[in-house]
């Protein structure tokens, strides 16, 4: 099957053509917006399927074909993901519209955590407020884990679904997710992708009464704090910089002392979510960094687990390589490993299986 797989990010659209499980072609845009699905589809048009990625399915729990009333749901998504939700939603109108005749399949990062045991998925709320099973821990970046499970299994020459993983997903974003019997059973974002690790320009979690403190004292409205959150704070806040972690470290090289200090809150607060998750697995089988950071930062990786010998894990050398690999000394007990991000992959998966699901009915 050739499959165009679309995977839309806060501003740029990453595209690749998967044709059997092997991407054939890819590109990326660093603009947004239906000229970008346009100059995808004239370059690659002989397609079997379109998957989009979604950050947020809501009660999803698989890939799906998408229809109109699919769409309705996850726009009403939309305030929980704001950086990423429209742009997929735009993406596949636009998609829909150009190619009517082919089918296109929603690809959820949520879908990974939906079995969540309750007590990880449970926020501790008034019963009023969560009796809908709405206003729940979802988690994201799934699509991403669930490609670094597999890729993991391969190099460790282990079942996937045997293993007992924490895979840090460390990009623009960061997340942390504890992965036993081959899905998501705790995760540190929670019902929007602002909860859990610094990011590089969302805060990760903050005390709630410090929020309320400031919106009573600043005032603020709802809106001009989410807008603070999710794109004002982070390494972006604690710096000046737009967030992006190469400024960060240029800045802390050349003394910057506001850069230093962030860049430990940094590694402090993932390797605190890190030792978080382990306690959701009853073994440790590995630790696995992927995400945009770990595939052109890797001496940033390393500084991160130099602090979780606790764990067994002992930093050996990183190379500057594009392989995936294991980035321990050979006496660590515990691996850790960095692998690149393939998210077009899983994207291609889901939707075959999705499509595979609709054929049989």
């Amino acid at each position: 099957m050739r499959v165009l797989t679309l995977n839309p990010g806060s501003s740029s659209v990453k595209v690749s053509l998967v044709v059997d499980g092997t991407a054939v072609g890819w590109a990326a845009w660093d603009s947004t917006g239906p000229a970008v699905v346009g100059d995808a589809i004239r370059r690659w048009s002989a397609v079997d399927a379109v998957a989009v990625r979604f950050v947020h399915g809501g009660s999803q729990k698989a890939p799906a074909r998408v229809d109109d009333t699919l769409l309705a749901n996850l726009e009403r998504l939309t305030s929980l993901a704001p950086n990423h939700q429209p742009l997929s939603l735009e993406v596949t109108r636009e998609v829909r519209r150009l190619l009517p005749d082919v089918p296109v399949v929603a690809c959820f990062d949520t879908a990974f955590h939906a079995r969540m045991p309750e007590a990880a998925a449970r926020y501790p709320l008034p019963r009023a407020w969560t009796v809908q099973n709405r206003l729940r821990r979802y988690g994201f970046h799934g699509l991403s884990c669930q490609y670094s499970l597999r890729r993991t299994g391969e190099l460790l020459g282990r079942a996937p679904e045997d293993l007992q993983l924490v895979c840090a997903h460390v990009g623009a974003g960061v997340s942390v997710t504890a992965i036993r019997d081959g899905h998501g059973v705790d995760t540190s974002m929670g019902f929007t992708p602002l909860e859990g690790a610094m990011m590089a320009t969302r805060s990760g979690s903050v005390d709630p009464g410090l929020l309320l403190h400031v919106m009573q004292t600043a005032p603020m409205s709802p809106a001009e704090m989410a807008e603070a959150l999710f794109h004002r704070s982070g390494l972006a806040g604690m710096t000046g910089t737009n967030g992006d972690l190469r400024r960060v470290l240029a800045a802390a090289a050349r003394g910057d002392g506001d850069a230093s200090v962030a860049l430990d809150v940094y590694r402090h607060r993932l390797r605190r979510e890190i030792g978080a998750a382990t306690t959701s697995l009853s073994r440790l089988d590995a630790v696995v960094f992927t995400g945009g950071v770990a595939e052109h930062q890797p001496e940033l990786i390393t500084s991160v687990i130099d602090g979780l010998g606790v764990l067994g894990l002992r930093a050996g050398a990183v190379p500057r390589t594009d392989v995936d690999r294991i980035v321990t000394a050979a006496d660590s007990p515990v691996p850790a490993l960095i692998v690149l991000p393939r998210e077009d992959l899983e994207l291609a998966r889901g939707a075959e299986e999705a499509l595979a699901r609709v054929s049989v009915r």
